[in-house]
């Protein structure tokens, strides 16, 4: 597994494009997504798989897989809830 590169991360660009529209997250560098001023969310592959890392709460980063549609829907949807409870 590594981290996510351009290639990767153009197969999950409508993704991308979806976590910019969530309010309260910047994009610092492309996939690299901020809470405030920490680390919120980045993404790994491997293979043709995406992960993302995702600190929901706490210090610790979670990862889920990302390659799918509904994966990304899934993620989509946690990531706003997070947002909202926080």
């Amino acid at each position: 597994m590594r981290h996510a590169r351009d290639e990767d991360l153009d197969r999950i660009e409508p993704l991308l494009v979806e976590l910019r529209a969530v309010d309260g997250l910047t994009e610092k560098s492309r996939g690299a997504f901020y809470r405030r001023s920490r680390a919120f969310l980045h993404f790994h592959a491997d293979g043709a798989d995406t992960y993302a890392d995702v600190r929901f709460e706490g210090d610790e980063f979670e990862r889920t897989r990302t390659t799918t549609k509904a994966e990304q829907r899934a993620l989509i949807a946690a990531v706003r809830k997070s947002l909202d409870w926080s």
